[in-house]
């Protein structure tokens, strides 16, 4: 696992292709100290990239069977890994080039975009090994409606990117994964920081009220961030945060 931030996008990387990224407590340790990087104020965008050929292969299974039965991490790095990608300020975008199987589809599902090449597959293997897909369903109900859910969940049947586009787990299904991500940083980077921060808040809350979008509304074109870009608009140039600056990891 690592994190490299350049030019305020920060990419962090699964890399355990020896176990095909399962999330082991070692994995998500590493997940959890890139994470810690990604957050930093000089980041504005966060790319969730792999090492081939698999995305993620859901839980470390050899290990939760060498520890035992009742043994588990500490905590819940799992959920919070899940919620920090949701919830962090900067926008997250999985880029997954290879297939996503149980566990490692919540923490595809955590990122705000999700692209996907169209020959990668999808399964939630739980109710095969007599588990359920628990924790992964918080960020995976909120972006599917539980009908659609019902028949993957139940039978751990495998399914295609188009399906997982038709069901609205995955925003992205494309031949050239780096090239569509690549266009979605550009497009985030072209906002400006904190109104894109605002954005994401507004897309994960749940039924926002009409008073507090009003309120939302008011304060962002009374922000320093909205003088500047109408000042851009009307002099015909670039706003100021269109000119990103470099950071190293």
């Amino acid at each position: 696992m690592h994190c490299r931030v350049v030019d305020g996008v920060a990419t962090v990387t699964l890399d355990s292709p020896e176990n095909r990224n399962a999330l082991s407590r070692q994995l998500l340790a590493d997940l959890h100290a890139a994470l810690d990087r990604a957050e930093q104020p000089d980041v504005r965008v966060v790319v969730l990239s792999h090492v081939a050929p698999v995305f993620c292969a859901g839980a470390d299974l050899k290990e939760r069977a060498a520890a035992g039965p009742g043994s588990q991490a500490a905590g819940n790095p799992m959920g919070d890994a899940i919620h920090r990608l949701g919830t962090m300020t900067a926008p997250t975008i999985a880029a997954v080039d290879g297939p996503v199987r149980a566990g490692g589809v919540g923490i595809m599902a955590a990122c705000d975009l999700v692209v996907v090449n169209r020959a990668v597959t999808f399964a939630f293997t739980e109710v095969r090994i007599g588990v359920a897909p628990a924790i992964i369903s918080v960020p995976i109900l909120a972006r599917c409606g539980w009908s659609r859910l019902a028949a993957p969940f139940l039978t751990g049947e495998t399914f295609d990117a188009a399906t997982a586009k038709e069901i609205g787990l995955v925003t992205h299904v494309t031949d050239d994964v780096p090239a569509a991500v690549d266009a979605l940083v550009r497009g985030v980077l072209a906002g400006a920081p904190g109104a894109v921060a605002a954005t994401k808040r507004v897309l994960r809350q749940q039924q926002p009220s009409m008073a507090e979008m009003t309120a939302l509304s008011e304060a962002l074109f009374l922000s320093e961030e909205a003088a500047e870009g109408m000042r851009a608009f009307a002099e015909k140039r670039p706003p100021s945060w269109a000119a990103v600056t470099g950071a190293k990891s």
